[in-house]
């Protein structure tokens, strides 16, 4: 049988209405095992199960932002990752959720996840109008890396499809290092390990956005900010660069009770000590960058911020 939104919806707050169990479940939608999102999801299910009393908490292994926000809005997860860009996309019905609006609200920015285009010295490459008629990886087919990729080349007038190859990050490294491309973007934090790779192997260069030359994309696209990786984050890069951040966002159901909501913000967000010991990049999960989401916060987690 074929369920309408409205059942979903009615599903779903059936489900959070429902008494407390002796041991209340919940459910996060990562990504694969390999990834950033598990790993800081672990470590967030741990945290939850032991400063929740009557609470265990897990960490479940998905097809990361778009499949976690179609869960939760199902009901089938409680919390979930996802890229800025995506939530945005899923809360708005546009992108992959065209038309269909999804109910999903913020519970806080995580980390920064950006779009770094690296090229070496010996493609005498500085800049993104130098790229104009270059071969680029763009990362993988249908990756957010690959849209953001296109857009932020089409900023520059640079992009072409037939100058456009769609490779995984190490691929693209490796195309970059035998000359069958003369650039290759990664959408990650920083330091990734495909660039710590390729700053070993070249003489890496990482090309800098002009604020002005990306003041159009930032507007058609709000989700997307402005990003300074500091100097000497990869050993050959000894200035700052100025890239495009799609950050990371832990978000949950909108229809979520608001204790309920506030209690995993606590439980988050009164342990980041112990949270910045799983990952460098759980250190940069911060009170004061949290409420800096694409979409509204859910009522749970603002209590929380604005208490903390």
């Amino acid at each position: 049988m074929k369920l309408t939104g409205s059942l979903i919806a009615a599903a779903v707050a059936m489900a959070f209405a429902m008494p407390a169990t002796a041991q209340e479940r919940i459910s996060i939608g990562t990504g694969g095992t390999g990834g950033l999102f598990y790993v800081i999801g672990a470590g967030m299910a741990e945290l939850i199960t032991e400063h929740m009393p009557d609470t265990t908490a897990r960490a479940e292994v998905t097809g990361a932002s778009i499949e976690n926000i179609r869960r939760t809005a199902l009901g089938e997860l409680e919390l979930g990752f996802s890229s800025s860009s995506t939530l945005y996309e899923a809360a708005s019905g546009t992108g992959a959720f065209d038309g269909d609006p999804h109910p999903v609200a913020a519970l806080a920015y995580l980390y920064p996840a950006v779009m770094q285009v690296a090229t070496t010295a010996r493609t005498g490459i500085t800049s993104f109008e130098d790229l104009a008629g270059r071969p680029v990886s763009l990362g993988p087919p249908g990756s957010n890396a690959a849209v953001l990729a296109q857009r932020l080349l089409e900023s520059y007038g640079a992009f072409s499809p037939e100058n456009a190859q769609f490779l995984s990050y190490a691929e693209g490294v490796n195309a970059l290092v035998n000359g069958s491309v003369d650039a290759a973007v990664v959408l990650a934090g920083a330091p990734v390990a495909a660039l710590i790779d390729l700053d070993a192997r070249e003489d890496m260069v990482l090309l800098p956005v002009d604020a002005e030359s990306v003041a159009g994309l930032l507007e058609e696209y709000p989700f997307y900010q402005l990003y300074e990786i500091p100097a000497n984050t990869y050993g050959g890069v000894t200035d700052p660069t100025l890239v495009i951040n799609d950050p990371a966002v832990l978000f949950v159901h909108a229809d979520a009770p608001d204790e309920f909501v506030q209690a995993m913000t606590a439980a988050l967000f009164d342990n980041l000590d112990t949270l910045g010991e799983i990952h460098p990049l759980a250190r940069l999960i911060l009170h004061e960058t949290a409420p800096n989401t694409p979409i509204d916060l859910h009522a749970g987690a603002a209590a929380y911020f604005a208490g903390n």
